[in-house]
């Protein structure tokens, strides 16, 4: 699946986009409400996870690109949530951008791309996404693209104690997301 917006597109990943991805996963701006920036190793890992998803399921966090500049510039896309949580199971949307690429318009583009082919295509009921609390752009955007706060929840997999275990919850179903594009 390829998708297209005025400035973007999602695609799959290539092996040509590991280098690219690798640099993003280790820029510990990027990666700051994250676990910590990833080894080359790790990134990897993650690529072939992405790729082995899209795979299996059709959709994954994909490639995002400029229809100017070819090259992935960050991901975006739709993931089954891997864990129990009290939401599971669920589709989750995420986003991560490359720092030089902040504040052009790049991921909210990207996630209503990802949205409208969740609701169209793949035809889901919900789309989940969260975040900790300190990710004021995330989850600002997750509000701009008219999900709904529901509540918080401890990650299952970071110990209590971990700064990142508290993560916001923001949901949006396809009645809402229909809703919200007719009105």
């Amino acid at each position: 699946m390829i998708l297209h917006g005025p400035r973007l597109r999602l695609r799959p990943w290539r092996a040509a986009d590991a280098d690219a991805f690798a640099a993003m996963n280790a820029d510990p701006a990027v990666m700051r409400h994250f676990v910590a920036p990833l080894t080359r190793a790790e990134s990897d890992a993650f690529l072939a996870a992405l790729m082995a998803h899209e795979a299996a399921h059709g959709f994954t966090f994909w490639a995002v690109e400029r229809h100017a500049a070819p090259g992935a510039i960050g991901l975006c896309g739709l993931m089954r949530v891997p864990w129990q949580a009290r939401f599971t199971p669920a589709i989750e949307i995420g986003w991560r951008i490359a720092a030089a690429q902040w504040r052009q318009g790049h991921a909210e583009e990207a996630a209503r791309l990802a949205l409208a082919a969740g609701f169209g295509r793949l035809g889901l009921g919900e789309i989940v996404s969260f975040t900790v609390p300190a990710n004021e752009p995330s989850w600002r955007l997750m509000q701009k693209l008219g999900m709904a706060p529901d509540g918080a929840f401890s990650h299952p997999r970071l110990p209590p104690e971990h700064p990142l275990h508290r993560h916001l919850l923001y949901r949006i179903t396809h009645a809402a997301w229909v809703a919200q594009r007719l009105g």
